[in-house]
């Protein structure tokens, strides 16, 4: 099923808080291939990190797996293991277009689809590799340490965690001037002045970025033993964590 144009914030006015409701589902292909920088690099990188860590007879979830992209990357990435795919997001209309595009592509792994809040609690299991793109930044952060703690808990020895994630920083220069390029990407991209306006003031207080610090501490004090960045362009990174309960050697 394609993806119309993204024109949600074309007209608007007064925006409400920003909500994966049916209009945003519609267009939410175009909206995010056009709103973050590197967007197929960075789901090409997550799916080979995948294909590193995933282990015969363990589950591999997308939390947030909204239309289905990333599962499908790893359905591909990842042939060469018996893993089952599952798909977590609290929109039902996310998930009837991820079944869309899912049962369409002709997944080799079995998978499922499942509705639920992350912030409530998904019952994780057996985890060898678990992804958030783009999705712990819409977290509310009072439920995000209990999340990553699940997480950990729910997955296996050598398992990996793979976020993509919106930054902020702790100095203003930076900030500021991360942001300013950001807004003339999405220029770059076709958005108005009033598109990127609106938008900004919907997700205001919906989506509520970490500093890198912040999600490395958060990792670390989850119990991930390994956390590296390997992404970064202005305020997006990406982040690799892995759980390890061997103790590191030491070098002669």
């Amino acid at each position: 099923m394609s993806s119309g144009t993204d024109k949600v914030f074309d007209k608007v006015t007064d925006p409400n808080d920003f909500t994966f409701n049916k209009e945003v589902v519609s267009v939410f292909d175009d909206m995010v291939s056009r709103s973050v920088p590197y967007y197929d690099e960075m789901q090409r990188m997550t799916a080979e990190l995948a294909q590193d860590f995933a282990q015969d007879e363990t589950n591999v979830y997308d939390i947030g797996c909204s239309t289905g992209t990333t599962l499908q990357l790893l359905d591909g990435a990842i042939e060469n293991r018996n893993v089952t795919l599952i798909g977590l997001d609290n929109s039902e209309d996310m998930l009837a277009k991820a079944e869309q595009k899912l049962s369409a592509a002709g997944l080799k792994h079995p998978y499922d689809l499942k509705l639920g809040d992350a912030q409530k609690g998904m019952g994780l299991r057996n985890a060898s590799v678990v992804t958030m793109l783009l999705t712990l930044q819409f977290i509310r952060p009072l439920y995000r340490e209990r999340l990553v703690r699940e997480i950990h808990e729910g997955m296996v020895e050598n398992g990996c965690l793979i976020l993509i994630e919106k930054l902020t920083s702790e100095d203003t220069l930076f900030n500021r001037l991360f942001i300013k390029h950001y807004y003339d990407y999405k220029r770059r991209r076709g958005y108005s002045n009033t598109e990127i306006s609106m938008k900004r003031e919907a997700l205001e207080n919906v989506l509520i970025p970490y500093r890198l610090e912040e999600n490395f501490d958060l990792l670390k004090g989850a119990g991930f033993r390994h956390v590296e960045m390997f992404f970064r362009w202005y305020n997006f990174c990406g982040i690799v964590a892995v759980k390890s309960t061997e103790a590191e050697g030491r070098g002669a």
